[in-house]
């Protein structure tokens, strides 16, 4: 079995993975952002962390500021056959559970117009895990992990507008494991990939920013090389014969290629008043350029489904300052599917249309640095995989997210 960009049995990332419910970024890497749904993320310009959503945020932010964020999350992504697959036995139920995530973003002012800055952050990779159940010749536990490092560099070119570029050093980490003939099976590969930020920063009053970000494609190129050994039964056309076993050998010189699409984001961020703010997104990503990806089994190319499709994000936030100390945060925020029909989804990618519910808080310590805490859940609609060996369903999923971010100005 040969896989293309967006494979069946590798691309196992791509729940979340980095989910974005519509796709495979991830919005939530435990900064302030999280409770808020992300909302406003291109336009914010609060802490360092504006580095992985508008690089042209670095504008606003005095001296040198240094933001960390810790991120904790749980997935509830249940997996069900139907019954109605070749390979019939134990279903997988819960494919996710736990997945942790850091990250840092360190912004230096070299002087009131120009700043330079680096985030180091994971919005993309996950782990699916499947464990024993009747697929595990095809997959167990996939895991993909990929890290960002983001040099950037932003300048205000007057009070109402800045500028801001990143370059994305991405590394991936890939590991699959699967039953075989000979024992478990254990395969892994890790790739480097580049991709380009670009962010707008538009201030028409001091009250009121827009931010516009684009971000290029990203490509992970995961090469496996193996054989894969299938045993299952079929039915007896004898009636009152037992079924018929069958055992047939797939080549597979598996090249798993991910991708990311291109995006582009555009958030409001407005002060109604000195206690109140009022934040907003508009995005898309470009996931039907991936429609023309061919898979191969048995060496047979298999004709490309079609199914993917761009999706469309929103969201609206609210900060209040309560005191000069305390500011809170809320947001919620829709995502649509990538899937054309959610009755036509992939195994290892399950995605649906998904809201966002986020809620947190900052508190200033001193007048240099600051802690938060942010909660966000996820849900996501329901989707049904067909298939000719592991037909099945996703209930509907959800994810939660655990966050604590600390920031402090030199």
């Amino acid at each position: 079995m040969k896989l293309g960009k967006l494979g069946i049995a590798v691309t196992t990332a791509a729940l979340s993975a980095n989910v974005s419910a519509g796709g495979l970024y991830l919005y939530e890497i435990g900064t302030e952002d999280v409770g808020l749904a992300a909302a406003g993320a291109a336009a914010r310009g609060q802490d360092a962390s504006t580095i992985a959503f508008n690089p042209a945020g670095m504008t606003r932010l005095d001296g040198n500021q240094l933001t960390f964020g810790a991120q904790a999350l749980y997935g509830d992504v249940d997996y069900q056959l139907d019954g109605t697959g070749a390979l019939q036995g134990n279903s997988p139920g819960n494919v996710v559970g736990w997945f942790p995530g850091l990250s840092t973003f360190y912004s230096y002012s070299v002087n009131d117009r120009l700043k330079l800055g680096v985030g180091l952050y994971g919005n993309f990779g996950l782990g699916l895990h499947f464990d024993d159940w009747a697929g595990s010749q095809l997959i167990k536990d996939s895991t993909l992990i990929a890290l960002t490092t983001q040099p950037t560099v932003a300048y205000r070119f007057n009070e109402q507008w800045s500028l801001g570029l990143g370059v994305g050093i991405n590394y991936g980490l890939f590991s699959l494991k699967r039953d075989s003939v000979s024992g478990e099976q254990k395969l892994d590969d890790h790739d480097w990939a580049i991709n380009g930020k670009i962010g707008l920063l538009y201030e028409p009053s001091p009250t009121t920013r827009f931010g516009l970000t684009y971000t290029s494609k990203t490509d992970y190129d995961f090469q496996v090389s193996t054989d894969v050994t299938l045993s299952y039964a079929i039915p007896n056309p004898i009636p009152g014969r037992p079924d018929l076993t069958l055992t047939r050998t797939f080549s597979l010189p598996l090249e798993g290629m991910v991708n990311t699409p291109q995006q582009l984001m555009v958030s409001l961020f407005h002060q109604i008043d000195p206690g109140w703010a009022v934040l907003a997104n508009v995005g898309w990503q470009d996931w039907s350029a991936f429609n023309d990806n061919a898979i191969f089994a048995a060496n047979r190319e298999v004709p490309g489904s079609d199914r993917l499709q761009d999706t469309w994000h929103v969201a609206l936030g609210i900060q209040h300052q309560v005191n000069d100390n305390l500011r809170v945060n809320t947001g919620v925020a829709y995502d649509s599917s990538f899937y054309k029909h959610q009755d036509n989804t992939s195994l290892t990618m399950p995605s649906g249309d998904a809201w966002r519910f986020g809620v947190g808080a900052q508190y200033q310590l001193d007048k240099n640095s600051s802690l938060g805490a942010a909660f966000e859940y996820l849900q996501m609609e329901k989707s049904s995989v067909p298939s000719v060996l592991l037909s099945g369903n996703y209930d509907t999923s959800s994810l939660y997210f655990f966050t604590a971010n600390y920031s402090y100005r030199f």
